[in-house]
């Protein structure tokens, strides 16, 4: 019967890993999109800044560009200035040239403030240097990796999978059915159970001395009275590496 039990240990280790993979791979197209929108976040704090820094650019050379023009009215308002014929031709060239001078004082002024805000986009920009540059590079290798962890959750889960057939073929008929019926029925898919601390590790459920004392022995298949889990304790011999297993994948 210790024979069998230590099946039904490492069968459940081996279904424990396979949901687990499997739920990792059906998890798998939302976690590379939710890492794919982490980057996409600093490339588009990025490419805001750029996008303010053109258009800081592009309204200081459309100021400009006003400031030419009206510098251009300005040297003609000069000139109908100097020969006004009459009084009314030269108040109307004094009222234009003064509008002008103070037009072209507003958007100087302006031109400033934009100067200003492009200083500081262009600051800004030079702080997170490192990050442009590398941001691409970083996107690439983190979905690189990922797609990798994938591959050897694929590669892992065919091992796993054959593994548990080949087990699963050498139970008793009574209790490859026992198994999978627990399975089944239970949402974490345990059907084998650590006793820890002399309680069922899937329930919780303390066990009676004596039931403790027969899953000890090993000797015959024990469930636990409450949630009707097959029950083990891990061997004192156990190798440190199959105890941690056992006990966590079980109790999972």
């Amino acid at each position: 019967m210790k024979a069998e039990l230590e099946k039904l240990i490492d069968l459940q280790i081996t279904d424990t890993n396979i949901r687990r993979l499997k739920q990792s791979l059906d998890s798998a197209e939302k976690r590379r999109a939710e890492l794919e929108q982490e980057f996409e976040k600093h490339a588009f704090s990025i490419r805001e800044i750029q996008d303010r820094r053109d258009q800081l650019h592009a309204e200081r050379a459309d100021l400009e560009r006003q400031i030419a023009e009206n510098k251009t009215y300005l040297e003609r308002a000069d000139r109908n200035l100097k020969h006004a014929q009459n009084q009314k031709e030269y108040e109307t060239a004094m009222r234009e040239t003064d509008a002008l001078q103070k037009q072209i004082g507003g958007f100087e002024t302006t031109v400033l403030e934009k100067m200003t805000g492009i200083e500081e986009v262009e600051k800004e920009i030079a702080d997170r240097a490192d990050e442009i540059n590398t941001l691409d590079a970083k996107r690439e290798a983190a979905l690189a990796e990922f797609d990798k962890s994938l591959e050897k959750d694929r590669a892992e889960l065919a091992e796993d999978e054959k593994r548990r057939d080949e087990v699963f073929k050498t139970l008793p008929s009574n209790l490859a059915a026992v198994y999978n019926r627990l399975t089944q029925r239970s949402r974490d898919g345990i059907a084998v159970a650590e006793v820890v601390n002399g309680s069922c590790s899937a329930c919780f459920m303390a066990l009676r001395p004596q039931m403790q004392v027969e899953v000890r022995r090993g000797e015959q298949i024990v469930t636990c009275e409450s949630c009707t889990r097959i029950l083990y304790v891990v061997s004192p011999n156990a190798k440190p590496a199959d105890t941690k297993a056992a006990a966590g994948e079980t109790s999972a």
